[in-house]
């Protein structure tokens, strides 16, 4: 039997030539990318923040490649990242075996970054643009929340501030009034509305009452005044200016609101403190993103898009969305801003179900006379105009409401389907909101619009998923509108790296992929829109009505010309 033979160990042995670590780094390794995308970005912003004098420091391009490289590999804790620079050979030959401590690396993230980063995201959009994989012509939109840092149980909502101010502002009023009435008669009369009181106004009057000669009791009224009721007076009004137009925040992030959190796959959740993350993507890279504190989507998109415009200097050529962002305001916006809307609408995909269609008491499926501006009900009677006003909904858009009513309704045999109204049938139209809807269901019905809007359901949704369960991205980590920001741009700038990386090693070695290497998702783009054109001329017949020769939309008129 032979002997078994090993390699000589030896952990002490010396080498007259030291090992390089570039010679252990693959040539196709991430860190390789990383090093030369960061090398190639303008980061004066980021040494303009520093204050000169002192020792020296780590260099800031070193920094920016450890931390991109270490939120690329789900690691977003600064001592983890310290941690990694004296253990991971990819660390050390990133870092050039430079061994920053856990605050060095925090205070490079949070003071040097805070306002720098979004310009390097910026930048590295651009070279992903220049590379040939993304266009940033069109852009698919979507917002999730997500959780913030904060106590989830320090919450103060607006209703229970506004409610205890009022009872408190009562309870000034009256001892006030104590008071004056025992210096003087008192001139105002009794049916006079309540005078609002502010911590300023109450401070005045303490004053003036303090400067005259007081009793006993009238000094001990003052003094639970200026002692008790003052300081929660001003505590109630600090609640309310943090708030601004929200309708709670919490005590140790104030820039959180609280939100109802989806928190299983029944989406049941409790309300927490969070922020409405909105993004934009493009062959799921992250091209755009930003922080809102509302819970719904429909007043994020105009302040995002504004955004995009400052950061990339024009607006995209197309934008998908879903029914979230489907309102007359956002519709409008992007009519103005001449970008191709591929957006829904509520009851966009309820409108296709027979039901719907079927259903005489919606105002959609009656037949309009646009020449002589009457509708027409379904027993065949003309609903003539009948007034006009503008409404100004909860978030201050202002909308045309025309209101059309039947002449006689009385004895009808359908009006107990029709309305439930005890006089005739009025309907509420806002002609403008009907075109934008009849405009939308024409795009989305197109080719190009229904290979959008499949396209949107693996974008951003594609997205979310691979950050929230594939990057344990699903809460913020800091404390701050500004500091929560900074931190997932860094994110977004790991996360289009990483992207980057794959779609560069999934190279099979075709020579059509190497000219652009977003050809694969082009082709696919490509044949959707193929599927889609059969789809709707096989569908097509199924469209038009046999007697007339017209086509049902659900729009206006419940057939229009083929």
């Amino acid at each position: 039997m032979s002997k078994a033979l090993f390699k000589s160990y030896d952990q002490g042995e010396t080498l007259l030539f030291p090992v390089s670590l570039d010679d252990k780094i693959s040539q196709d390794s991430p860190v390789r990318l990383i090093s030369k995308i960061v090398d190639k970005l303008d980061i004066t912003a980021v040494l303009d923040t520093y204050i000169g004098g002192g020792t020296t420091g780590y260099h800031p391009r070193m920094l920016l490649k450890v931390l991109f490289y270490a939120y690329m590999n789900n690691i977003y804790s600064c001592r983890k990242i310290s941690g990694q620079l004296q253990e991971n050979i990819h660390y050390m030959w990133l870092s050039g075996s430079q061994t920053p401590d856990f605050r060095t690396v925090n205070n490079f993230r949070s003071l040097h970054l805070k306002d720098t980063v979004h310009d390097l995201f910026t930048q590295v959009v651009t070279l992903l643009v220049e590379m040939g994989y993304l266009s940033i012509q069109t852009v698919y939109v979507d917002g999730t929340k997500l959780e913030s840092r904060a106590n989830r149980y320090t919450f103060v909502w607006r209703k229970t501030v506004e409610r205890n101010k009022a009872k408190l502002e009562e309870k000034i009023r009256s001892i006030l009034k104590l008071i004056e009435e025992g210096i003087a008669a008192d001139n105002q009369p009794d049916d006079d509305p309540p005078i609002p009181v502010d911590s300023k106004e109450l401070m005045k009057r303490i004053a003036e009452i303090n400067s005259k000669n007081l009793d006993r009791e009238a000094q001990r009224a003052v003094k639970e005044l200026q002692n008790k009721h003052l300081p929660k007076l001003e505590e109630y009004e600090g609640h309310l200016e943090i708030m601004g137009v929200r309708n709670s925040y919490s005590k140790t992030d104030e820039n959180a609101t609280f939100m109802r959190m989806k928190d299983d796959h029944l989406q049941n959740g409790q309300l927490k403190p969070a922020y409405n993350l909105q993004i934009g993507t493009e062959h799921q890279f992250i091209v755009h993103y930003d922080l809102f504190p509302n819970a719904g989507d429909t007043l994020t998109l105009r302040p995002l898009m504004q955004k995009w415009k400052e950061r990339y200097g024009r607006m995209p050529e197309k934008l998908c969305a879903d029914a979230g962002y489907g309102s007359e305001a956002n519709y409008g916006f992007m009519e103005e801003e001449h970008i191709e809307a591929y957006v829904k609408y509520n009851y966009y995909d309820m409108e296709k179900r027979k039901s719907f269609r079927e259903n005489i008491s919606v105002s959609q499926n009656l037949y309009y006379n646009e020449k002589e501006d009457y509708f027409v009900c379904p027993m065949g009677q003309h609903m003539k105009h009948a007034e006009r006003t503008v409404r100004i909904n909860e978030r201050g858009c202002e909308s045309t409401i025309d209101i059309y009513q039947a002449e006689r309704c009385e004895g009808c045999p359908l009006r107990g389907a029709c309305h439930k109204a005890s006089g005739n049938r009025q309907i509420e139209i806002n002609h403008k909101l009907r075109y934008y809807k009849r405009q939308a269901a024409e795009r989305l019905a197109s080719v190009e619009g229904i290979a959008h809007m499949k396209k949107r359901s693996i974008e951003p949704e594609a997205v979310f998923g691979q950050m929230k369960y594939n990057r344990q991205y699903s809460r913020f980590r800091h404390f701050g509108k500004d500091t929560v920001k900074m931190d997932f741009a860094i994110f977004a700038i790991a996360f289009n790296l990483g992207k980057m990386t794959k779609k560069r090693s999934d190279k099979t070695g075709n020579p059509n992929n190497s000219g652009n290497p977003s050809n694969k998702a082009e082709k696919s783009y490509n044949f959707a829109l193929i599927i889609t054109s059969v789809r709707i001329a096989a569908q097509q017949s199924c469209r038009i009505c046999p007697k007339s020769g017209r086509t049902n939309l659900g729009h206006g008129s419940r057939y229009r010309a083929a």
